[in-house]
């Protein structure tokens, strides 16, 4: 199938054996993370070095002079080979992009985008008809509408932007075994992407639209602000889609997932949604997303030779060019700093949290999320006798990394 045309947003998952064998590893994760925290906090796993304790990888993910980003080759293909800062260490082209993007990409657009988020959910929930599924009906629709609108990326003509910019995705935070099916998918899609948002430009400059974004850019670039040359705006949008809207439908169902399974949480959750304290159901989601983040871990290379967890017990050497894994998922379990993590708390101050990365490369967007995700849910949580459907649809199916279905009934009012 042409991937330009495709409307699969997932690429097709293991079957049989091997997609059991997988869910089998992820189901195994959390025991072994637990077992490496208490006799190996620094293992060498799989060819890589991998720090399990809260510290360490908190340790990890702030030394930005040993430890860098591992983007760089990725993007290059994705990019064309112009720079983005996600692929760059603590320089001053990394701090003159990123102050850029942030006088385009504005804290009071939060109301706003917030607001949108919750209407358009609550759109979505009252015409499915009281069965809904969660990954892709609600979330995944509803975070590339309202975000490609807020950045200025429309649909491309004859292509789906969701299939785009989740292989995109895929491509650079995902496919660990560089599998040449996707590499080659990607080769057809990135330079489209590339081609579809200079089209964008080129049109913005002839007939202005909107409040959004590339608009703000464009004005930007007209006052002769630096950072904002054509394809430095179009590097900026294409690193916000292809990083941001494919990464809601991967948690925010793994936290509804996770009330799911706790009827007291679920409960507490659809209290603060009827009553509309958002910041509690914040919390919620949050705190179920931590049983179940966006991924094990994040990879870091080793620049030179070093030391993680210097003057402990467990004090290890690196080399450089060794991949560590700040496995983040692992740190938010851990006992030394984390209160009885195995319970379900939505009291927990936010240090507990490492969702979003930390130090130098945590989300760009990571107030968008703050600000949209348990909007997503807050209007599904209200309706009554809201339960899983029924059969193997009402339980989370995960394709690799990313939920893939997730049905859930109400009763319609």
């Amino acid at each position: 199938m042409n991937p330009l045309t495709s409307t699969d947003v997932l690429r097709p998952g293991p079957r049989g054996i091997k997609r059991w064998l997988g869910q089998m590893v992820f189901s195994a994760m959390p025991y072994a993370f637990a077992f490496l925290r208490r006799w190996k906090p620094v293992a060498r796993v799989g060819g890589m070095v991998l720090t399990s304790r809260h510290d360490d990888v908190r340790e990890v993910f702030l030394n930005d002079a040993l430890f860098g980003v591992t983007y760089g080759p990725k993007l290059d293909v994705i990019m064309g080979g112009e720079p983005f800062f996600l692929g760059m260490g603590n320089t001053p082209q990394y701090r003159h992009d990123v102050a850029a993007l942030r006088k385009v990409v504005l804290p009071g657009d939060l109301p706003a985008l917030a607001a949108r988020v919750e209407r358009r959910a609550g759109e979505v929930v009252q015409a499915s008809g009281g069965r809904i599924d969660v990954v892709d009906t609600l979330v995944r629709q509803v975070t590339f509408e309202v975000l490609s609108d807020y950045l200025g990326v429309p649909w491309p003509a004859g292509g789906d932007l969701r299939v785009w910019a989740t292989r995109l995705f895929e491509f650079q935070f995902a496919d660990q075994g560089n599998d040449p099916a996707l590499r080659a998918e990607v080769e057809v899609i990135a330079p489209a992407l590339r081609a579809h948002i200079d089209a964008q430009i080129a049109l913005r400059k002839v007939a202005p639209g909107k409040d959004d974004v590339l608009s703000r850019a464009l004005a930007m670039q007209a006052a002769g602000e630096s950072g904002f040359g054509d394809v430095e705006i179009r590097t900026a949008l294409m690193g916000m889609i292809v990083g941001g809207p494919p990464q809601p439908p991967m948690v925010v169902p793994q936290a509804m997932e996770q009330l799911l399974r706790r009827p007291q949480a679920l409960a507490g959750a659809q209290a603060a949604a009827l009553a509309g304290d958002d910041a509690l159901l914040r919390a919620y989601v949050l705190e179920g997303m931590r049983f179940d983040p966006l991924a094990p871990g994040l990879p870091r290379v080793a620049l030179a030779d070093g030391v993680i967890a210097r003057g402990t017990a467990h004090e290890a050497r690196v080399k450089a060019g060794e991949t560590v894994l700040a496995a983040f998922a692992s740190a938010m379990m851990d006992p030394r700093r984390v209160a009885d993590p195995r319970q379900f708390d939505v009291r927990r101050p936010p240090s507990d949290y490492i969702h979003f990365g930390y130090g130098l490369h945590q989300c760009f967007g990571l107030h968008i999320n703050l600000a949209t995700l348990h909007l997503m849910l807050k209007p599904l949580l209200c309706q009554p006798g809201l339960r899983r459907a029924a059969g193997r649809a009402g339980r989370l199916r995960k394709n690799g990394a990313f939920a893939e279905r997730l049905v859930v009934a109400f009763d319609r009012s």
